[in-house]
């Protein structure tokens, strides 16, 4: 068993903490994986993810910030911006992939809560 120091978890729950403020809320992990992909212009990252256009400006604004994602002022008639994950921004995707993987594991417990048989995880 791994035992923990007073300034250890601190530290731990100080870093857990910096993390849950830079992707708080319900959009930024839907906007990061999704760029994950590819990169979107504006309005056609709105309607892949479902987002009003004020929601997303202010979440991408805010992913900007922290150098998740970066914004490409294009030179076209209308002007247009395409926004990309940064290769900072690729550091998360571990993050992201447990996020996942405990989520499908999460999910099929909760499902089959009454059938032990079936919570089977792979």
């Amino acid at each position: 068993m791994i035992e923990y120091s007073t300034q250890s978890c601190s530290q731990s729950r100080r870093a857990v903490q910096d993390t849950l403020e830079i992707i708080h809320g319900k959009w930024k992990l839907p906007i990061l994986a999704t760029l994950y992909t590819k990169s979107f212009r504006f309005k056609e990252l709105s309607r892949e993810i479902g987002i009003t256009p004020r929601m997303l400006s202010r979440e991408l604004q805010d992913l900007e910030l922290n150098q998740l994602i970066s914004r490409t002022v294009l030179q076209t008639r209308p002007v247009s911006v395409e926004y990309a994950v940064t290769e900072y921004g690729l550091t998360f995707v571990e993050v992201l992939e447990a996020m996942k993987n405990w989520g499908v594991k999460h999910r099929r417990k909760i499902i089959f809560a009454d059938d032990p048989a079936a919570q089977v995880v792979t």
